[in-house]
């Protein structure tokens, strides 16, 4: 079982990364484009690689469900829904289905 310790980690860990990256063009509160493919090509490289669409990327930025507030950055809420996003996505394909009671 997990501790808060580390989902304290987990958490540290992922604001860290969106502090790598985000700042690039000045502004460290969200990530541009830039930011978010050079994110995407290095911390998702395995997914980034593996799209057999390469505009895969420009319309997962674009979707309106990601960019909530629609100034086309990700700032860090965004970037946490897409990370929670993504963990859903991995964990639905690698768990068998079960029925919620």
């Amino acid at each position: 079982m997990f501790s808060s310790f580390q989902t304290d980690l987990c958490i540290e860990s992922l604001l860290a990364v969106f502090q790598k990256y985000a700042g690039k063009d000045g502004n460290t509160c969200s990530l541009s484009k830039t930011d978010f493919l050079s994110f995407m090509s290095t911390e998702r490289a395995a997914f980034t690689k593996n799209q057999k669409d390469s505009s895969v990327l420009d319309l997962m930025k674009k979707k309106q469900e990601l960019d909530i507030n629609c100034d086309g950055m990700l700032d860090s809420q965004e970037f946490l829904n897409l990370i929670g996003g993504m963990a859903v996505a991995c964990h639905d394909a690698l768990s068998p289905p079960q029925k919620c009671i």
